[in-house]
């Protein structure tokens, strides 16, 4: 008779959420997606754990969307953490925001898609939304802002102008060539084709912002896009404040990202 226990059944190996099938070829590609998500090396061990594990998640939304959308709020525990230390106050997050708005440390575009990220973690928490809120991408932008800010944060206060440089947006250390594939993966918002705020035509932003972004990875840009760079620079910081749609505001927040990435190298007085 034999007294051996049965063979546990095989283990299943994860497979790709079909959900996310048009996010990457395959998982190898979800490494180079969140490569820029780099741990800043002064964070205490409790934001650095947040802040890899948010990252983590969304490389791990390959074969689970909803990770995606966890990814999001589990960065705002590292957001929040250092909003708290570096403002001396341990006040509710959209209270934080707002102080390190108006302390300068983040500007309005920064500032608002944070926001949207608390947003969404009160909404969840309500039960107005799932933990499939997001596409992968979408919080990729979201986590991305929270790595920025938190990035500024840790910041010794004496760097001057450091959020007017940075707000919002990546490093510029080869980052520009990341956002402008991001850009041309990213779908163009629904229903705002023809609309304009404070007379500014949010098609012809676009179309501008990019062809300048191609120029300057093309081989630089003139005078003449040097100042109209600085110029649409202005008007996505005087619009993206003012869209309440979403995706809408998170298209326009990452279009921003990539024109300061682009002006990085030449003066704001060019304009």
């Amino acid at each position: 008779m034999n007294t051996l226990p049965p063979p546990p059944d095989p283990l299943l190996l994860p497979v790709r959420d079909p959900r996310g099938r048009d996010l990457v070829l395959d998982y190898a590609d979800m490494h180079a997606l969140v490569g820029d998500l780099v741990l800043p090396g002064n964070a205490s061990m409790y934001v650095m754990s947040a802040m890899e594990t948010s990252r983590e998640l969304i490389r791990h939304s390959y074969y689970r969307y909803e990770f995606a959308t966890v990814s999001v709020t589990h960065s705002l525990f590292a957001l929040e953490h250092v909003l708290t230390e570096r403002l001396a106050t341990n006040e509710p997050l959209h209270i934080l925001i707002e102080r390190a708005t108006d302390a300068g440390l983040f500007t309005a575009g920064l500032a608002a898609e944070l926001d949207r990220s608390r947003l969404l973690r009160d909404k969840l928490v309500q039960g107005s939304a799932s933990s499939a809120a997001l596409h992968p991408l979408r919080a990729l932008a979201m986590v991305r802002a929270v790595f920025d800010a938190v990035s500024l944060l840790l910041r010794p206060s004496s760097t001057p102008a450091a959020t007017a440089a940075d707000a919002g947006g990546a490093q510029s250390d080869g980052g520009l060539a990341r956002l402008w594939e991001d850009h041309l993966h990213a779908l163009f918002p629904d229903g705002f084709r023809g609309v304009d705020f404070d007379g500014v035509d949010l098609v012809l932003l676009d179309a501008d912002v990019a062809g300048l972004v191609q120029k300057e990875l093309r081989g630089g840009l003139d005078d003449t896009g040097i100042a109209c760079l600085w110029g649409r620079i202005a008007d996505l910081d005087k619009i993206v404040p003012q869209i309440n749609e979403e995706y809408c505001a998170s298209y326009f927040t990452s279009l921003r990202t990539m024109a300061q990435v682009a002006a990085a190298p030449y003066l704001p007085t060019a304009t």
